[in-house]
């Protein structure tokens, strides 16, 4: 029997709704309440700190297999830990696609034997990410897919998503969908003044908020469970909210650069800015903070999607989408949310850890008796200078590097194991 204790912390638990200074124990991977007879193998003084379910990101990219060079799920697992994420789940964008049961046996397992972070798999919604047909997933939810996404791209054939959906109701599986109508991509950053004047080709909002009027229309009848991901246009909070209203299956997403950063980061041509979706304008910023405040968006995820220096150091247009975020990520939503009043830590808390676990049905998510045991202590009151060149991260694509920014998870523990030890750690 192993017991691990957390003394003077406050516990800040959105599933109960509880926050109050408390200890909390944790035995044989499981939290404990009650009396205890066993001796206690670790203690940790969480004075100052908040006690919370272990954080959960959705939406993340650790390139294994095919392209390890940018990430693996060995150091993607390290990263989501030092960030205070106990659970994350990864997209199947690699090479080969995540769109069969192998491929899902196989992140499984790889992330079973780094035994960091818990990592869940992602199943392609059709072969390839091809948007043609649709792939295996009644057997790669039997293997242990968590969702379904062609995140990168989304689905254009609204014969095939409704086949998707139609399919996926059965199951009462998730369909992540990354929504950009093809017609209206191929630029490189926001249309607009910016990218007028840079002299870049544009990606309308109305990308995204086509592909999401869409899919809801489709999916009116269907039932089907429907995540948003990273939403980042003011209509297309409007059309989620409205979805909402009408009773609608419909969860969503929202960033950390969609919240704290415009397309005016790249006047610079620095490719560190480039992502997909691109930046927007500070209105749709606006428009995603009332999103989370009214809680149209139910959930924080980061979009972790790592890529070499060599890539991101090309031409603007010519060099990849996508920056890495997990080992900042939590400081950047205080700054963002929690900071400026819009919303409380234990709203915070929901939307990083007890709102993700909802919405891809986790058994996590909780500090409630008998849960495991996956907790994170956060430093409210830490400030710290982000350097990604300390990741445990393969790349180093991150547009916040240098930023000052307050709050750090001091210790991360992964089914009652301790995956970062904090410096103030006890025996």
């Amino acid at each position: 029997m192993s017991a691990i204790s957390i003394i003077n912390g406050t516990i800040l638990d959105p599933s109960r709704n509880l926050e109050h200074k408390s200890d909390l124990l944790i035995v044989d991977g499981k939290i404990h309440e009650g009396a205890f007879s066993g001796s206690v193998d670790r203690t940790i003084d969480a004075t100052g700190c908040f006690v919370t379910p272990g954080l959960i990101d959705i939406h993340v990219h650790f390139r294994e297999p095919g392209d390890e060079e940018e990430e693996t799920i060995a150091s993607g697992a390290a990263a989501a830990v030092a960030g205070g994420f106990t659970t994350v789940c990864c997209m199947p964008n690699t090479k080969p696609t995540l769109d069969n049961e192998g491929q899902i046996e196989f992140v499984r397992r790889a992330a079973e034997r780094v035994g960091l972070a818990n990592v869940f798999p992602i199943g392609a919604i059709t072969k390839g990410r091809a948007g043609k047909e649709l792939a295996e997933i009644g057997s790669m939810l039997q293997r242990g897919a968590i969702a379904f996404s062609d995140d990168g791209v989304g689905v254009a054939d609204a014969s095939v998503m409704r086949k998707a959906l139609q399919y996926c109701r059965m199951f009462d599986a998730l369909i992540m969908q990354h929504c950009e109508e093809p017609a209206l991509t191929g630029g490189a950053m926001h249309a607009g003044i910016v990218s007028t004047s840079l002299g870049l080709t544009g990606i309308p909002a109305e990308a995204e908020q086509l592909m999401i009027a869409r899919d809801l229309l489709l999916n009116r009848v269907i039932g089907c469970r429907y995540h948003v991901q990273h939403i980042s246009t003011a209509w297309s909070v409007e059309l989620i909210r409205r979805a909402k209203k009408d009773g609608q299956r419909v969860s969503a997403e929202v960033s950390p650069h969609h919240l704290l950063l415009t397309d005016e980061s790249c006047r610079g041509y620095d490719t560190v800015y480039k992502m997909n979706p691109p930046l927007r304008t500070a209105d749709d910023i606006k428009a995603c903070i009332a999103g989370v405040k009214d809680g149209t968006i139910e959930c924080l995820a980061t979009d972790h999607a790592p890529h070499l220096a060599e890539e991101k150091e090309l031409e603007f247009p010519s060099a990849p989408f996508g920056i890495i975020g997990l080992e900042c990520a939590l400081p950047l939503y205080i700054k963002a949310l929690v900071e400026p009043g819009h919303i409380s830590w234990m709203k915070l808390i929901h939307l990083m850890s007890t709102s993700p676990a909802k919405i891809v049905k986790l058994d996590r998510g909780t500090l409630q008796a008998g849960a495991i045991a996956d907790v994170t202590v956060i430093d409210p009151e830490k400030s710290w200078k982000i350097d990604s060149a300390k990741f445990a991260s393969k790349s180093r694509n991150c547009p916040f590097d240098g930023w000052e920014v307050k709050g750090k998870a001091m210790a991360t523990i992964v089914g009652g194991k301790i995956a970062l030890a904090p410096p103030f750690q006890g025996v």
